[in-house]
């Protein structure tokens, strides 16, 4: 069946390029492999900048549902010493131009936003080939296939649209998060509630730190980030849950009981998601009727920008889509050309995190990044 504008991917991205294009009179259609909406889970907190996500946002005409998902207090940011003490503190005023909301709450307004039908779930791609003339043909795993005019690939990491325009893969990135969540933490575990404080806490070793959030529902969701190959990882089994917290959680032996039971104490089954990037400079030569956003574009480290690059990448296309209406393609190579000089620059600049995490004492760096950073 013959689709004008087809996006593979419901994250940020594709949703927002979605309704920024109905904001403009122009439909699609947004095909994600999962079979629904709330099929998995969604992630953590994500800070929202007011110089790009924030943008987004905006021409989307969302602001105001945004603002009220915003969770107060949470850009308060605490980094404490492995043995529990502060060595940096920044309360959050209500100022800051970074406010916190919740990934899938994020998610769902975009899908909210936009008119029944729009997103097509259950549609894995299986194969995407060119059939020139800037068409192309996408078949899903299902059995289904759709001819587009324009295909937009905002399908992540391993995206199946990349191939079109780009040889490169992502590559390990040396370092893996250990994902945890102590549920009702208040009650149930008041010493690691308090020392994660309103916002977010950070502690530190050469090589390893935990990361926390607090969320909504006095939820406390904890990141174990550790700088070991992918073979160290794959002695864990990460369906065992007993397994799986002691092997992690002994890593951080030593480090504050408060701090430990993020791990140890888990609510949930451990999460392993190790991280993978694609070179900072990656872009490629214009092809007609297709394009990249998102992760499936510039795929880096979390630095705190990808959701806010996604949901800005979706903004702009939809953009550069709509004032070159007549000739689409000039105003995707536009496009790209902006994407690529932002994104890399936001990739260089991110790996400042991991690279003072990898000195012998990266709290003293890193004590000295959060004091500058902006709020």
């Amino acid at each position: 069946m013959p689709t004008s504008i087809a996006i593979i991917g419901a994250g940020l991205a594709g949703l927002t390029l979605a309704r920024v294009l109905h904001l403009h009179g122009i439909a699609s259609s947004v095909y994600e492999a999962e079979p629904s909406a709330d099929s998995r889970p969604q992630g953590g907190m994500l800070d929202i900048h007011d110089y790009n996500g924030q943008l987004a946002l905006q021409d989307a005409r969302l602001l105001t549902r945004f603002r009220a998902l915003v969770l107060e207090g949470r850009q308060a940011m605490r980094i404490l010493s492995p043995d529990g003490r502060v060595l940096f503190e920044n309360q959050d005023d209500g100022s800051g131009g970074r406010p916190e909301v919740q990934r899938g709450e994020l998610r769902q307004m975009l899908l909210d936003s936009l008119p029944a039908g729009v997103v097509h779930w259950g549609y894995k791609v299986a194969d995407v080939r060119s059939l020139g003339g800037g068409h192309h043909d996408v078949r899903f795993a299902n059995g289904e296939s759709i001819t587009t005019q324009l295909l937009i690939g905002a399908d992540g990491a391993w995206s199946r649209v990349r191939p079109l325009l780009s040889s490169v893969t992502p590559r390990y990135a040396g370092v893996s998060y250990v994902e945890t969540h102590l549920l009702d933490a208040a009650a149930r575990h008041p010493a690691s509630f308090a020392a994660v404080g309103s916002g977010q806490m950070g502690a530190f070793l050469q090589g390893k730190a935990l990361m926390c959030h607090r969320e909504r529902h006095d939820t406390l969701h904890t990141y174990a980030i550790l700088m070991r190959p992918l073979e160290w990882f794959s002695a864990i089994d990460f369906t065992d849950k007993a397994m799986a917290s002691e092997r992690i959680a002994a890593e951080f032996t030593g480090w504050a009981p408060a701090l430990t039971a993020l791990i140890a104490d888990s609510t949930t089954t451990p999460r392993f998601r190790p991280l993978f990037e694609l070179p900072a400079a990656h872009r490629w030569q214009h092809v007609p009727g297709v394009s990249l956003i998102g992760d499936a574009a510039h795929l880096g480290v979390p630095n705190g920008e990808g959701a806010n690059l996604a949901l800005y990448d979706g903004a702009e296309l939809a953009k550069a889509i709509a004032s070159h209406i007549d000739d689409i393609d000039t105003g995707l190579s536009r496009f790209e050309q902006a994407m690529f000089e932002r994104s890399a620059k936001v990739a260089t600049e991110g790996k400042e995190f991991y690279e003072l995490l990898a000195r012998e004492d990266p709290s003293r760096g890193l004590v000295e990044m959060f004091q500058g950073a902006k709020t």
